[in-house]
């Protein structure tokens, strides 16, 4: 089995990492084989066997590096198999670099603190990179902050969208209370 995934120039070198440590640590880690073609951007993910699990999640992990994390970051997706990612484009939403500087403002906040906080209040990993948000989380969590980015982009005011994460929050407290309870 083999799949191509095409990455940004700037994140080749963080795909590579040191001396090629980070390919190798992640071809051990899903037994795959990884080749970069760092000219074109271009990487070949193959796994041995007919089980094509690793070999998505190898190009998820991928994805998740090139629309800006940490390797690291990227990594939690190998240990924890319910840690989905989910890329939005906010290119789509834009008619121009303007609304686009504008919406990534938005969702990042003044000195990266909205950001934090949708992380904080949704234990989901946000990464705003280029014309894309993308985020690293479980689904439960990652639907909650999906819908604060989205009512973000849609120009609701950030003090409503942290009154909905808080109230989310409140409520899977709830829930978790009454399950055990």
């Amino acid at each position: 089995m083999m799949q191509e995934v095409k990455i940004a120039g700037s994140r080749v070198g963080v795909l590579i990492g040191k001396a090629g440590a980070t390919k190798k640590e992640l071809e051990t880690k899903t037994h795959t084989t990884i080749t970069v073609d760092s000219k074109e951007g271009l990487v070949k993910v193959e796994a041995s066997d007919e089980n094509t699990i690793p070999l998505l999640r190898t190009v998820e992990i991928i994805n998740a590096i090139n629309r800006g994390f940490s390797p690291e970051r990227a990594f939690e997706m190998i240990e924890d198999d319910d840690l989905l990612l989910d890329v939005i484009d906010l290119s789509v939403m834009t008619e121009g670099p303007r609304q686009l500087d504008r919406l990534r403002g938005r969702i990042i906040g003044k000195d990266g603190r909205a950001r934090e906080q949708i992380e904080d209040m949704t234990d989901v990993e946000i990464s705003v990179f280029g014309k894309t948000v993308a985020l690293i989380g479980y689904p439960e969590q990652m639907k909650t902050a999906r819908a604060a980015i989205d009512m973000l982009i849609e120009g609701v005011p950030h003090e409503n969208v942290f009154a909905f994460l808080d109230k989310k929050k409140k409520e899977s407290k709830q829930d978790m209370i009454s399950y055990y309870y």
